[in-house]
């Protein structure tokens, strides 16, 4: 079977030429044209959109697009003077009703024409570059009707004095405004900013000038800043009903510059009313409205934060150098932890717990408690107080709230060390009187210093504690192993205090009685039979007794009070009256302490247990002393303290700096020598700088005690100095 030819098609031409009329152009455009007017007057009902669509599409295939186009831009625009017109010959309110009416048809005619003119706008114009039907009809819009030279200022001079009429209180048509604002925005970004936002700005702009420089001059600071909140409120509110939602932040920073920028200083500083009386006052809602508008603006929150630590800066430093209030050490301590506490409430409910204004906080405490070189004794003092009768019933939660605020207030000071000093001495003396309110107590502020400072700084506290549960079993094997020798004599307790741990007391010899001199050296014997290689030297002035006592009419007390008191009382078993220089001489107690002691027996109302001639509140040489018969109190128990001072007195008070100082050199030289070692050759400046840096936790190093202890280690051949550069030093191993 053979295989079947191949058959080539081919397409021809016709072989006679189409001929199109050629008035079919202007016949076909003068049924679009008349189609676009009847949209224009409303009677587009009776159109036929699919035979208007296929004579558009005609047109454009038959190569009169450009017919088509320019028709269209002359028919629009033509229709839109008439618009312009009518818009323009309305009056008043009506206006801007007509013009929205009017962009509402516009609007839907267009909607209308594109349907037709699809075709077109979808191959004609993208190959000519042409502005689509939609955007062209939305350009013609705004240069026919709203840039025509009567619409255009009147546009915007009505919707400015609407805004103006609304900001004085009055209702408007915020739905006819919000209209209009969408026309501006529907034709255009540019056209919104440029027709009606850049001048809004500049009315408002004068508006709040005008109107906080009224406020500023009638009004308190709060009301100002109610008003300032107010107003920005409102123009906030003003944005999300009808302008551009790009406007709020410009609107707000005009009226930010205007209410809050330009008065931020008066507004701070004014009189009677500025941020100084909000503290002193504790206006929470007025420094929150402070600080959330200041916030706004640039360097509005460092004005506050700087005015605020200025003030407290300022009291501060009154309240710690106030000769008045440092008569009371525990008062002193709690007017700071009370007045912590009030910034503290103030930056937590009004400042938003700002960092930057905590740091501010701290740092003006820091300041002006290390102005008083008192500070670390009398927060150790109060310390004393609350843990020796303050915090007496006091639930535990509280106890560690008033414990961490001690902390707080320690943290503070530079002299961490002199706190140190005067914490040991009064720990120890609520130890050894069973003073304390709570050992739990005690050990929870150890632990506390601990995790601040270091084990170094705590272990000769945790020491103390360690030597009283020693001395309670000491006590317990003497009286075990020497209790039937010692029959009815007194009965002893005694406290073994290592060296090291306890603050060092001057040893101070006493001439005890000779029923209690027995019992003492008794348990000498057996404390050093039971321990070798150590000494006992007896701390008179550290110790109490109980006495049992007889008055006149048989009535019988017990009397608590110290050695010295005792030793004094107990002359009294043979004689009835004694001179002062009699009781010096036979008790050998030092002449400050035994007219502490002798006040506190015969001049304290109540406590008189002796009597003195002649009667005054001083003690003196030529007193002599009765043992009063008369004494009575309802108490069985009578407790006779000791007039001492709270503070030590500037004497006392220059010997324990001396001591601070001493202790300090030690310390120094260790940091000299560590840093030395590692660095191996340093210049003056840096040591200093890495010494103070090292031991700033614990004190903050004189330069020139630092340069001292420098001296002091190249004489024993620790440093040596640099041959050639005198400021250079050189570690010598």
């Amino acid at each position: 079977m053979s295989a079947q030819k191949k058959r080539n098609f081919q397409i021809e031409a016709f072989k006679h030429r189409v001929v199109v009329d050629p008035k079919y152009a202007e016949k076909t455009w003068t049924i679009l044209e008349h189609a676009i007017r009847e949209i224009y007057n409303h009677n587009a009902s009776g159109l036929s959109f699919e035979e208007l669509y296929r004579n558009a599409y005609n047109m454009v295939l038959h190569k009169f697009g450009e017919k088509l186009y320019s028709g269209l831009v002359r028919t629009m625009t033509y229709h839109l003077m008439e618009i312009s017109k009518s818009i323009e010959a309305a009056q008043g309110e009506l206006f801007l009703e007509e013009l929205n009416r009017k962009w509402a048809e516009h609007n839907k005619a267009l909607q209308m024409i594109r349907d037709i003119l699809m075709y077109m706008d979808r191959t004609f114009i993208p190959s000519t570059h042409k502005t689509p039907v939609h955007e062209l009809g939305l350009n013609l819009w705004r240069d026919v009707v709203i840039h025509s030279s009567k619409t255009q200022s009147r546009l915007l001079d009505t919707l400015l004095e609407l805004v103006l009429r609304e900001r004085n209180g009055d209702v408007i048509n915020r739905g006819l405004m919000r209209n209009i604002i969408k026309m501006l925005m529907d034709l255009g970004s540019y056209v919104y900013q440029e027709d009606f936002e850049k001048h809004f700005l500049e009315v408002s702009a004068d508006f709040y000038r005008c109107e906080s420089q009224e406020f500023i001059e009638s009004c308190d600071c709060g009301n100002y800043l109610k008003k300032a909140e107010r107003r920005l409120n409102e123009e906030m509110e003003r944005v999300s009903h009808y302008l551009d939602a790009k406007s709020e932040a410009k609107i707000t920073s005009v009226v930010e510059k205007e209410m809050i920028e330009s008065h931020m200083n008066r507004l701070v500083h004014m009189e009677s009313s500025g941020l100084v009386n909000m503290l002193v006052d504790d206006k929470y809602e007025d420094l929150g409205r402070m600080y959330n508008l200041f916030r706004r603006v640039q360097n509005g929150l460092v004005i506050v934060r700087d005015v605020m630590t200025a003030y407290i800066r300022d009291t501060g430093k009154h309240l710690v150098t106030d000769p008045e209030r440092l008569r009371d050490p525990v008062d002193f301590v709690q007017r700071l932890l009370d007045m912590k506490d009030k910034y503290d409430k103030i930056i937590s409910l009004a400042f938003n717990n700002d960092k930057t204004f905590q740091n501010a906080l701290n740092s003006s405490f820091e300041y002006f408690i290390n102005l008083n070189a008192r500070s670390p004794e009398f927060i150790s003092l109060f310390v004393d107080d609350k843990l020796r009768k303050g915090l007496r019933g006091v639930s535990e939660e509280d106890v560690e709230v008033v414990l961490d605020k001690v902390m707080m207030l320690f943290r503070y000071l530079q002299e961490k060390d002199v706190f140190e000093k005067y914490y040991k001495q009064h720990l120890a003396k609520r130890l050894l009187s069973g003073k304390t309110v709570s050992d739990d107590a005690e050990r929870s502020l150890i632990v506390k210093l601990k995790t601040e400072c270091g084990y170094q700084f705590t272990s000769k506290l945790e020491g103390m504690f360690t030597d009283m549960k020693t001395s309670q079993d000491t006590m317990h094997g003497f009286y075990t192993a020497v209790g039937p020798q010692l029959g009815d004599s007194p009965t002893l307790t005694v406290q073994v205090l290592t060296t090291g741990s306890w603050p060092t007391q001057p040893s101070v010899t006493c001439n005890l009685p000779a029923e209690i001199m027995w019992v003492c050296e008794k348990f000498k014997s057996y404390y050093l039979g039971t321990h070798t290689g150590r000494r006992l030297s007896w701390q008179t002035n550290m110790g109490t007794a109980d006495l049992k006592t007889t008055f006149g009419k048989g009535q019988k007390h017990e009397l608590n009070v110290s050695t010295y008191q005792m030793c004094v009382l107990m002359l009294f078993n043979n004689a009835d009256q004694l001179t002062y220089k009699e009781i010096e001489q036979a008790t050998d107690i030092p002449a400050t302490e035994l007219k502490r002691c002798l006040q506190s027996l015969a001049c304290v109302k109540g406590k008189n247990v002796l009597r003195k001639e002649p009667m005054s509140k001083d003690i003196v040489e030529d007193d002599t002393f009765f043992f009063n018969d008369k004494f009575t109190s309802k108490f069985f128990k009578v407790k006779i303290g000791t007039v001492v001072a709270q503070r030590e007195s500037e004497p006392e008070n220059l010997e324990t700096r001396q001591r601070v100082e001493e202790d300090r050199k030690p310390q120094i030289e260790a940091a000299i020598v560590r840093i030395m070692k590692s660095r191996r050759v340093l210049d003056h400046n840096n040591i200093v700088a890495e010494v103070t840096k090292q031991l700033q936790a614990r004190f903050l190093p004189n330069p020139v005690v630092i340069k001292k202890r420098i001296e002091s280690l190249i004489e024993r051949e620790f440093l040596e100095r640099d041959k050639t550069d005198r400021k250079l030093y050189r570690y010598l191993a």
